[in-house]
């Protein structure tokens, strides 16, 4: 090789180096700002830029032929793993925060389930809806109030608010979160979640999750039925020493409801008419509107080991509106009008401000907590002003309270807690957890809804001197696990006396308050069995009987199933898991309740059986890389059949279609 040559290949090679190390020099400092010192939990494995070093011999530049040695580069190979991802960016819930749990999760990425998205489903078919996503629900099974003290009573939106648990992030990496569903018959919905850390001990992100559907009777194009948007912020911190550490949210939920009536039935009133494609709306102009917020705040100081103060505060606002013009009186819907005017609007406001404080701490296995709360309570229903002086109303309420947990080790905990409202009302629970065995009691002495007592709107006015309502509930579960063998046998007695419920009179609705007492006693099978290592069969079986039911106040179907069968497995070289499976849900014969739009309520009614009828789903799960998919066909039984489903009478429940859904989650 000539002299020449040899000198400019040691420059370009030289060159070379330089561009290269500058480069990662700056590609470095550039990573580590955006992350403000945060370091992966994890060792990342090496770049794509990783320089193996060679020694090879040139010629000479000097009068000595001694011969010399030179380094340069050679690229391995051109492909780079990102090494943030679901393990790296963990959560936890206050809950746990508060207990002192170091219980940080990772992202859940399972497939399994993931097809169920409606609300509905996502609480195991407990409820009835009016037929569409984002509608007024209603448990079929009694819930034992957690409220002790004075509350709204509107409660057909409290699933769509309270199921939105917050999660508290520390991420290694910026995470976002894009879920989209496209589903048939024109309902959507979307979930953007985006958190990241400023630094390792601070952390803020939101939440955005609008719903769209469009009306299920005489649907168009666009013609929304329910349009809810729910948005919240949220932050927490801990200090260098980690004894100080807080959480603070805010959270917002605006659901619009177009109130059809259900199906107007005229001179065809068999059950098909219910799904006739020219079927029209009893109600065109009805509009129901709830709206709630919550500003949080809670944080802790540890003084000593087993020692720390905190305090947690909650201002919380609800508001309720029915809307409707003149014109839909002509349906005789309504079956009395106490204010007529061209254009209704009923409306209620209620809301409160609590401040929590108190000591908690852990020591070995013994987690405790004592605290006194005020909470103050505003209520104001306008059109009853110059009817009871409920009408607009204001109180302060005093609490005491604590929490005790035996944690025996990670699967083995018994906690109790107990709070007492200083005027008598009281909540006590006790839960035991073991590998075995889990069990429950709840009782609660609690105050009726402030609309259940005093309400003035269009078409309805009452004025009631209810009692406390008191409730016990006790649960108990055996637990069985072998080789992909679970059985959980057990039983759930549920006691209400003084119960308040609504019913149908020959003015409208109203409710009414047992003199008697309710006596609930269902024993249920939980079983799950994998075979052939691919294949899962579960099954959630319950049977209710109504041991004592004084004024006919409870309607619960007798048997109530929720079945699945699924097969599970990886394609392509682990790079595709795919779950196909069918869900089954039945409810036997019973009179469901039945719904009033001008006061979102059910109540009781006598005479309409909702006939049994298995809801299936056939469905597909998919996960490739970090994304997740589903597809599903809703209601195959109403493929060969011209009738569907009705979960509360007069309102025909989703027709057979196809949904489809994705999530995105992003590390950058």
């Amino acid at each position: 090789m000539p002299l020449g040559n040899n000198n400019y290949y040691f420059l370009r090679v030289n060159f070379l180096k330089k561009i290269s190390s500058l480069i990662v020099g700056i590609t470095i400092t550039f990573c580590a700002s955006a992350q403000n010192e945060i370091k992966p939990s994890i060792t990342p494995k090496k770049d794509s830029t990783t320089l193996k070093r060679k020694a090879v011999k040139v010629a000479s530049t000097t009068q000595s032929d001694a011969p010399k040695k030179r380094i340069y580069s050679k690229i391995v190979n051109d492909s780079s793993k990102n090494v943030y991802g679901p393990k790296t960016t963990k959560w936890i819930s206050e809950e746990d925060l508060f207990l002192n749990k170091k219980n940080y999760q990772p992202l859940d990425t399972s497939i399994h389930n993931f097809h169920r998205w409606t609300l509905m489903q996502k609480l195991n078919n407990k409820y009835q809806d009016l037929g569409n996503v984002g509608t007024a629900m209603n448990p079929i099974f009694p819930l034992i109030s957690t409220t002790i003290g004075a509350s709204s009573g509107f409660k057909a939106y409290d699933a769509n608010y309270e199921t939105n648990e917050l999660h508290h992030y520390n991420s290694k990496s910026p995470y976002t979160r894009i879920y989209l569903v496209w589903a048939g018959n024109g309902r959507a919905m979307t979930h953007i979640e985006f958190t990241r850390n400023i630094n390792k001990r601070w952390n803020f992100g939101l939440n955005y999750r609008p719903i769209l559907a469009d009306k299920q009777i005489q649907r168009k194009f666009a013609d929304r039925q329910t349009i809810s948007h729910y948005y919240d912020f949220f932050t927490n911190y801990k200090s260098k020493n980690d004894k100080y550490s807080l959480v603070f949210n805010y959270r917002r939920i605006r659901t619009r409801i177009e109130e059809n009536g259900g199906v107007a039935l005229d001179k065809d009133t068999t059950f098909a008419a219910f799904f006739d494609p020219n079927a029209k709306p009893t109600l065109t102009t009805a509009e129901s509107e709830d709206i709630r917020q919550n500003l949080h705040l809670y944080h802790h100081y540890q003084l000593a080991k087993p020692l720390q103060i905190y305090q947690a505060m909650d201002y919380n606002t609800q508001s309720n509106y029915f809307r409707m013009n003149r014109t839909d009186l002509a349906s005789n819907y309504f079956k009395q009008t106490i204010i007529d005017s061209l254009k209704v609007t009923d409306e209620m406001s209620f809301k409160t401000f609590s401040n929590e404080t108190g000591i908690k701490g852990t020591a070995a296995f013994l987690f405790y907590n004592f605290y006194y709360k005020f909470r103050t309570v505003s209520n104001s229903i306008p059109q009853l002003k110059g009817y009871d002086p409920r009408s607009s109303s204001s109180l302060v309420e005093n609490y005491v309270g604590g929490r005790v947990a035996f944690r025996f080790d990670s699967l083995s905990e018994l906690n109790a807690s107990a709070e007492l409202l200083l005027d008598g009302n009281y909540k006590l629970e006790g839960a035991l957890t073991t590998p075995w065995l889990d069990a429950s009691l709840t009782s609660v002495l609690a105050k009726p809804g402030y609309m259940q007592r005093a309400y003035r709107g269009s078409h309805n006015f009452w004025q009631n001197n209810f009692t406390n309502t008191f409730s016990n509930q006790l649960k108990g579960f055996l637990k069985v696990n072998w080789k992909g063998f679970n059985f959980s046998p057990g039983v759930t007695y549920t006691l209400l006396n003084n119960y308040i419920y609504f019913i149908k009179a020959f003015d409208g609705q109203r409710p009414v308050q047992s003199d008697g007492n309710q006596q609930i006693l269902s024993p249920e099978v939980r079983l799950s069995v994998q075979f052939f290592k691919r294949f899962n069969f579960n099954t959630n079986a319950i049977y209710t009987k109504l041991v004592k039911n004084d004024g006919n106040a409870l309607r619960i179907p007798e048997v109530f199933v929720n079945t699945q069968f699924t097969y599970n497995n990886f394609f392509f070289k682990r790079a595709l898991q795919m779950e196909l499976g069918v869900d089954v849900h039945y409810k036997s014969d019973y009179l469901a309740l039945g719904y009033a739009p001008d006061i979102q309520t059910y109540y009781l009614q006598d005479s309409h059986v909702i006939r049994s009828y298995p809801v299936i789903d056939i469905f597909m799960n998919a996960k490739i890389k970090g994304g997740r998919l589903f597809i599903k066909y809703h209601n195959a039984a109403q493929a060969g059949s011209a009738t569907g489903y009705l979960l509360t009478y007069g309102y025909p429940a989703v027709w057979n279609v196809i949904d489809f859904g994705f999530e995105i989650p992003l590390f950058d």
